[in-house]
């Protein structure tokens, strides 16, 4: 009992000045976190953490802790903003993973992500076919910045007047590859349909990485194709 009313003062003393110490050294929100943002956090955290049930440290020790690992962090985000060669080595820098409607596998596999994460972070942005889509960029935060194609940019068919139509989002046929018996079954679809359609765009099967149908619509195919990083870099 006599170490509670200690601990909960320290705790007090913690929370306050580690909210203090972000407001400090930027405004950095959780959903914009760079890897060194993510480090630095987990670092202070577990650092705070010990302190307080560290028998030995006081609040003294806690804002001695606080105080250096916070100026740290504010030298290297003034070294950041100073000399930008270093920002690639401590943020990333964005990475190219859709370039004029094609996937880019080479930066696909630099960054550990299946077609799969790819859909995901596309839906996240409101695009529910890969088809939509020109350009994307995996940010150094995680999240994809996505231009689509002049087709499905605005101006919409509301501010045209022309009558909408049914939404459908597209279903993934073949991913990595392999078919997926289990979207083939849900659109009512065939193997032999699927084989027959790749055929009528001269594709077969192994030459095929991602594969979306949607009703009404010509299945859109992306076989595997790499793109080189020069194609990037000259934008």
């Amino acid at each position: 009992m006599n170490d509670m009313l200690p601990m909960l003062y320290e705790t007090i003393f913690g929370i306050t000045a580690l909210f203090i110490l972000t407001r400090f050294v930027g405004k950095t929100e959780i959903a914009e976190l760079t890897p060194f943002d993510f480090i630095a956090a987990i670092v202070l955290g577990e650092l705070v953490g010990n302190a307080l049930f560290d028998k030995e440290a006081g609040i003294l020790d806690i804002g001695f802790v606080i105080i250096i690992w916070g100026l740290i962090i504010y030298i290297i985000e003034m070294i950041t903003q100073k000399f930008k060669g270093s920002r690639f080595i401590l943020e990333g820098k964005p990475s190219l993973i859709i370039n004029k409607g094609d996937l880019i596998y080479e930066e696909m596999r630099k960054n550990r992500m299946d077609i799969n994460e790819i859909l995901q972070l596309l839906r996240m942005k409101d695009v529910f076919a890969l088809q939509e889509v020109e350009y994307a960029v995996l940010e150094t935060n995680g999240e994809l910045s996505v231009l689509k194609k002049a087709a499905y940019q605005t101006p919409n068919k509301k501010d045209l007047n022309v009558a909408p139509i049914e939404p459908q989002i597209a279903m993934p046929l073949i991913t990595d590859g392999e078919i997926i018996h289990d979207n083939l079954d849900e659109a009512n679809l065939t193997e032999e349909w699927l084989h027959d359609e790749l055929t009528r765009q001269d594709f077969v099967l192994h030459q095929v990485f991602y594969a979306e149908w949607l009703e009404g619509k010509k299945m859109f195919v992306l076989p595997y194709k790499k793109i080189k990083k020069k194609d990037w870099e000259k934008k």
